[in-house]
């Protein structure tokens, strides 16, 4: 098999043929999974499985499309460095109008298509939402009340800031020794 036929055939699954459809609402759902983040460079997940409903309302003059997300990634986790199952969800709406992206500027939910296109890839919208549905802290969830991170590896970066710490304060200017005692005592 060709490489490139390869690549367009996997997005293929996240188009929307919309020119033949009815004015109304149609519903799509989309899996999302391994295999559809490999396609996206530097990408903050590589393993996950989500599913993406897609709520597909079309009118003569705009195609409304409400997306619900849910399902889990594997994250890194900040404090441990160890990988983790972390719960996704996001409800969000897309706007997609007819005419040059240059005419026109509006809000961030708003995508231009030609008035000639006659499918909407959604590929590449759906990892931007995945994305956004990722929590800014990558942390273990604290289900039980305490902590699950890696306790071996949170020891080592203890010993780490340690030895760091005690470095520092061997290196410090004379000068400035009265001011960090200053803001320790505070």
């Amino acid at each position: 098999m060709h490489p490139l036929f390869r690549i367009v055939s996997w997005k293929n699954k996240y188009d929307i043929e919309f020119k033949g459809l009815k004015e109304g609402l149609h519903e799509y759902e989309f899996k999302v999974d391994d295999k559809f983040f490999v396609h996206f460079n530097e990408s903050l997940v590589k393993n996950g499985d989500i599913k993406v409903k897609a709520a597909f309302e079309k009118r003569s003059a705009f195609l409304k499309l409400h997306f619900t997300i849910s399902g889990w990634l594997e994250l890194t986790c900040d404090r441990c460095l160890d990988g983790y199952p972390q719960d996704v969800e996001l409800e969000t709406e897309l706007f997609v109008k007819y005419g040059e992206e240059s005419e026109f500027e509006e809000g961030d939910n708003v995508v231009w298509v030609l008035p000639e296109e006659h499918h909407l890839n959604l590929a590449q919208v759906i990892y931007e939402f995945v994305t956004l549905s990722i929590p800014l802290r990558h942390v273990h969830p604290n289900e039980t009340g305490e902590n699950s991170c890696n306790r071996e590896m949170l020891e080592r970066l203890n010993i780490i800031i340690d030895v760091e710490e005690v470095e520092e304060e061997e290196e410090i200017d004379p000068r400035w020794a009265a001011l960090k005692n200053l803001k320790n005592n505070n």
